[in-house]
């Protein structure tokens, strides 16, 4: 198990759960599948899988719930299971720490598509966006850019507001490395889309939207700008 990818699988529906571990295994992942929210958190804490993916809907403790407790401890990838694309639940995943989502029923070579996405950019996420944008002001020296009292170091992959760090998933410091790469250009949630989340096809645009409001939180609401019709961009 050491040389392969790590998967915890909490999902309640035992064929769902038999015959995607075993899709998953056939592509050369090791899985750990669990039945219940409970299971699932012990398990994630005993194995430190490589990543997660949560039925939204399973006993015990729910899945947005433990995504939550996940991601308390851990900023391993998460990936959401709903049964619904329009549910509140995919945005309440989302809310609660989860890097994507797929909604059920799903097959089974879009899911591993969707996993090896995650772990791509996860793993790309300590090489950054290289470079100085322009516009930005680069008098701390290094690969650290500085807009008003927000400092991205995308050498350190470390962020600062008003010298204090601050704590961001990887998707949310890719996204934040997109936007200090360009900042004062507008990026429409397409683009977004494709170069944080690695989708080459079209995706859902609510997933940009939450982590552009979780990334705002923490960075400051204003440092981060809507341009209705269009997208967001960074204020220099």
């Amino acid at each position: 198990m050491a040389d392969q990818t790590h998967v915890l699988f909490v999902e309640d529906d035992d064929v769902i759960r038999e015959a995607t571990q075993l899709a998953l295994e056939r592509d050369g992942f090791a899985v750990t599948a669990m039945p219940d929210g409970l299971s699932g958190l012990e398990a994630f804490r005993a194995n430190r899988p490589d990543i997660a993916l949560l039925d939204v809907m399973v006993p015990g403790l729910d899945g947005v719930s433990l995504c939550r407790r996940i991601r308390d401890e851990s900023t391993v990838p998460v990936i959401m299971l709903s049964a619904r694309a329009d549910s509140i639940d995919v945005v309440l995943g989302l809310e609660a720490g989860a890097d994507d989502y797929v909604t059920k029923p799903f097959d089974g070579a879009v899911l591993v598509a969707r996993i090896r996405a995650v772990l791509r950019r996860f793993g790309h996420a300590s090489g950054g966006a290289a470079g100085r944008p322009e516009g930005a002001d680069s008098s701390a020296g290094g690969g650290v850019l500085t807009f008003g009292d927000l400092e991205v170091d995308t050498e350190g992959m470390e962020v600062r507001k008003a010298g204090r760090p601050v704590a961001l998933t990887p998707t949310e410091m890719r996204l934040l490395l997109e936007f200090s790469s360009a900042p004062g250009t507008v990026l429409s949630r397409d683009k977004l889309l494709e170069r944080v989340w690695d989708y080459g096809w079209g995706g859902d645009t609510r997933v940009v939207d939450v982590h552009v409001q979780r990334l705002r939180t923490k960075i400051g609401q204003d440092r981060i700008e809507t341009v209705r019709g269009f997208g967001y961009k960074l204020k220099p």
